[in-house]
């Protein structure tokens, strides 16, 4: 991130921080009960209304069980949870449910990513708007993952926070329960600071798309199912807008079964994704891809149980000046490094064509890793992936797959990639996923439709022999490896 960008945006921050000083309405003075039986979404909306008529305020949620339908964000609000308050999604009744989904295009990304109001706490065109506090927003057995929009007519939620075109957003201190489709999906939110915030969940994470000078720290996500911390730049608002300025740092990812990150039992009993592969749960720059990914840092930050750290774009969107630093991995089920420029193009028609250049990857510990799909830099036929610098890297692989286990899926010869025309199996316009390459006819790195790639001070080893070799490169032009050491075991 640029320095003096990083700088002035720090010192908004502040600005908005020290000058939110204003009055405090405490829900339970308008009607909230907090008993866990009765319905307070009417109270708290009403608590919100009226700080935000007298130019703006806290509104205080003190210890309890608070049942919540869809709860309305304002302009120049602070919600604050006290340790031990909870929000409670409340199951949707005949008479009552969240508020329905606003119209809008889905065409280029899914319904999920379409709309905002169908959620258990929202906002659309606000500023200066602050969650934060020891508390919880729980959604257990209520938020929906997407697949069903109603229940007797009735609305259900199927994400737990979402904001859309605001501005001087915080997030802090609270945690996140089982929420649905997202814990968090903030669209077009710009200046936006995610600190000290916990989410353990069933599908994504944190979604922040199309969103500028963004900063997410001291973070724990958890998710089995989906990702965890994900950027993107889909075409939701109906328009191309970046995602740039972001600055990741000091968070922890993992794909542990769901709530045992936050209850700390950490359980590993499933072992497999919706998609089939391993459990999901990692720091990622995509799908949805079109306005482009710029002036990205990721840095101290740690993956466990989960799978690597990805970098796609394949709707069109440029990926441009990404640093990614002082990774820490262990028991990694896909690909440690997976950088994919692809070709599925959800765009409107004649929409420019994806691209990737500059990329610098350093300081990276990754220990207990799959070894089935190594670490893959691809890009197409005729758009390379350009420059991309990767140095200091420590890879400790599983290995043990033999040239049959390759064979197996690519036919006689297990070091030749078939065209993406030609084999849909592994083909440019599929969704992005490492498994979706296939077994790699390498064990440490496997490089395709690249230029411009160097590699430095890398260390890769193996637990077990491995068949394979260590590198596999297929139309990469000026690759250059120094200062790298293989040790595969006997």
């Amino acid at each position: 991130m640029n320095k003096i960008n990083y700088t002035v945006f720090l010192a908004l921050f502040s600005l908005h921080l020290t000058s939110g000083l204003a009055a405090t309405y405490n829900v339970k003075d308008f009607g909230a009960m907090g008993n866990g039986k009765h319905i307070d979404s009417p109270a708290i909306n009403k608590a919100i209304d009226k700080a935000a008529e007298d130019g703006g305020g806290t509104v205080l949620i003190s210890e309890g069980q608070y049942l919540c339908y869809s709860i309305r964000l304002k302009s120049g609000i602070t919600l604050r949870l006290e340790k031990g308050a909870v929000i409670k999604a409340a199951q949707v009744s005949s008479e009552a449910g969240y508020d329905e989904p606003e119209p809008n295009d889905s065409h280029f990304q899914d319904f999920g990513h379409s709309h905002w109001h169908n959620s258990l706490i929202w906002g659309e065109n606000l500023h200066d708007v602050t969650l934060e506090g020891e508390g919880l927003i729980d959604g257990t057995d209520v938020l929906s993952r997407g697949i069903k929009n109603n229940i007797n007519g009735k609305t259900l939620a199927n994400k737990a926070l979402a904001m859309r075109n605001c501005r001087n957003v915080t997030v802090r201190g609270l945690s996140f329960l089982r929420c649905g489709h997202f814990a968090l999906l903030l669209t077009g939110v710009d200046d936006l600071l995610i600190e000290d915030v916990k989410a353990d969940t069933n599908r994504d994470g944190f979604d922040i798309d199309c969103c500028e000078r963004v900063v997410i720290r001291n973070c724990k996500v958890n998710t089995i199912n989906d990702d965890a911390i994900v950027l993107k730049c889909s075409y939701a608002l109906g328009r191309e807008k970046p995602t740039e300025h972001v600055l990741i740092e000091d968070c922890h990812v993992s794909g542990y079964d769901i709530g045992t990150m936050i209850d700390g039992t950490r359980a590993t009993t499933t072992v497999k994704a919706p998609d089939g592969d391993g459990p999901t749960g990692r720091i990622k720059l995509g799908t949805e891809s079109n306005g482009g990914f710029r002036h990205i840092t990721i840095r101290r930050c740690t993956f466990e149980h989960c799978r690597g750290l990805a970098l796609e774009t394949v709707d069109g969107a440029a990926i441009e000046d990404v640093s990614v630093s002082d990774i820490r991995m262990n028991d990694i089920c896909n690909s440690p490094i997976y950088i994919r420029l692809g070709d599925r193009m959800r765009a409107p028609e004649g929409f420019h064509h994806s691209s990737v250049n500059g990329i610098s990857i350093s300081n990276v510990s990754v220990k207990d890793a799959d070894s089935r799909y190594a670490c893959i830099i691809a890009g197409t036929n005729g758009h390379p992936v350009r420059n991309v610098s990767i140095k200091n890297v420590n890879i400790e692989y599983r290995g043990g797959i033999t040239l049959d286990d390759v064979r197996e899926q690519r036919g006689v010869n297990p070091f030749f990639i078939p065209s993406a025309r030609k084999a849909n199996q592994f083909g440019e316009a599929n969704y992005p996923e490492p498994s979706a390459h296939g077994i790699q006819p390498t064990w440490g790195f496997a490089i395709t439709h690249a230029e411009g790639i160097r590699l430095k001070k890398i260390s890769l080893s193996t637990a077990k022999h491995d068949e394979r070799p260590p590198f596999h490169l297929s139309d990469a032009k000026k690759v250059k490896l120094s200062k790298v050491k293989t040790n595969n075991a006997e």
